[in-house]
């Protein structure tokens, strides 16, 4: 098996007759670093829910790490979500009060680890980021960069089969954005498989492999 993400004739179509996503054909491989972009409303956004099991097509097939999304009850669809897919988002969505190592160890609570475990691996993650020394410092004590690095570990912390990063520089500076870029490239030398959802080029020109999209459709 070859293909971590495979889409065959996939539509989207919302109430309304609103279609989203049309006709759309992508097959990621294992290991791959891939950015899909485009403009606001290029169906992009719907393109992340699809391939992280968020939403299921009108028309088409969806695999992911070899499960065929049609075919799996919404309890199979989120023990896959939180085994198989790590999610990063632009805004971070850390819980306030806690430390840096709970809220990645919360991360993993769906995914059935023992508690000991999940201190564990937070942490190893945590280090892995480049966090060894935040350890246990709480959202407000770091800065942004830190905080969507924190973000990134507890998304790599269940050691998924993809990682979808949704416009993940949207809320940093220039340099912390950078810094978060060559992150995900380490990540992905590292073997994680790592789609970067974003609407800027210059961030999708800088990645091995461009999916550009307009009006629903891959172009």
């Amino acid at each position: 098996m070859s293909d971590v993400i495979e889409l065959t004739g996939v539509w989207r179509t919302y109430p309304g007759g609103v279609t989203a996503v049309r006709s759309v054909d992508l097959t990621v491989a294992y290991g791959e670093l891939v950015a899909i972009v485009g403009p606001s409303g290029s169906g992009k956004s719907t393109m992340l829910h699809l391939i992280g099991t968020l939403d299921r097509p009108s028309q088409g097939s969806v695999r992911i790490d070899g499960y065929d999304v049609a075919t799996l009850s919404d309890r199979q669809l989120s023990a896959l979500r939180a085994r198989r897919i790590g999610f990063v988002f632009q805004q971070f969505h850390l819980a306030p009060g806690r430390d840096a190592v709970a809220n990645v160890a919360d991360g993993l609570l769906y995914a059935g680890v023992a508690r000991k475990e999940r201190e564990w691996r937070a942490e190893a993650a945590l280090v892995r980021v480049g966090l060894g020394d935040r350890l246990t410092h709480r959202p407000h004590q770091l800065s942004g960069g830190e905080r969507q690095r924190v973000a990134i570990a507890r998304a790599v912390a269940g050691d998924p089969a993809v990682l979808l990063a949704d416009e993940p520089t949207g809320n940093l500076d220039s340099v912390s954005g950078a810094g978060v870029v060559e992150l995900l490239r380490e990540l992905n030398s590292a073997g994680t498989t790592v789609l970067v959802i974003t609407h800027d080029h210059a961030i999708a020109d800088g990645l091995p492999r461009q999916v550009p999209m307009r009006d629903g459709e891959v172009v």
